[in-house]
């Protein structure tokens, strides 16, 4: 039994497709139709493998691209609360009710409060507006969000529009280094001025691992020892 061949660009004359059924090969025969059905399951099995790669490649790029982005944002939130802490002062503040506020103030209890409130000196005044060079700032986690929120007075005065530094937060886990050099899971000082000497920050965040960040926090006054048994004038 013979293979038929087909000529692929037809006959000698340009016309018509020659069939060679005796079986012999010459300067003009073509293709059998097995070798063309082979031939073309290489070339779609080789498409398959280069459209599968070239998905595999963007997927990835996509995922390092949002890694990328997430570390990126972590260390500028980093970077925002290490500039405040290191520039942080001892002066009391008021509240929008009028009320005192200690130099340095921390809450781990649900959204209705900040997580941290201080005052920080070094802020620029290029524009020569009439306001001090201190900040008071507040350090929020509302609705899966860490922010940051300024204000432009130091006292009495309401908050500037919050800033969101990250997103997907769950908890924020705070500690405070004394100046005996202990950690602390509060802050209530015996001076209402007093700063801790170093904050601890854990970052819980939905889908992460628990980021750590630790930040100095500018010298303030020395506590005074309390003297039992002593009473004013």
């Amino acid at each position: 039994m013979h293979c038929a061949r087909i000529h692929p660009f037809g006959s000698s004359d340009g016309f018509s497709t020659s069939l060679e059924a005796n079986g012999e090969s010459g300067p003009d025969a073509g293709f059998t139709l097995i070798e063309l059905l082979v031939a073309l399951m290489i070339f779609a099995m080789l498409a398959s493998a280069g459209v599968l790669l070239l998905g595999n490649s963007v997927s990835a790029q996509a995922q390092i691209k949002a890694r990328l982005d997430d570390m990126a944002a972590v260390q500028r939130a980093g970077g925002a609360l290490a500039g405040d802490l290191g520039q942080a002062v001892p002066r009391i503040t008021r509240t929008e009710s009028g009320t005192l506020a200690p130099a340095f103030w921390a809450n781990g209890e649900g959204e209705g409060q900040p997580v941290m409130q201080f005052v920080r000196g070094g802020w620029d005044n290029l524009g020569d507006l009439p306001r001090p060079s201190l900040q008071k700032i507040e350090y929020w986690v509302r609705q899966g969000r860490l922010e940051r929120r300024s204000y432009a007075q130091l006292d009495g005065a309401a908050g500037d529009e919050p800033a969101a530094l990250l997103e997907n937060v769950e908890a924020v886990v705070l500690k405070f280094r004394d100046a005996q050099g202990k950690w602390r899971d509060d802050w209530t000082p015996t001076q209402p001025d007093l700063l801790p000497r170093a904050v601890e920050m854990v970052l819980k965040r939905t889908g992460e691992p628990p980021v750590t960040l630790r930040f100095l926090v500018a010298p303030g006054p020395i506590e005074q020892p309390i003297i039992e048994g002593a009473t004013g004038a």
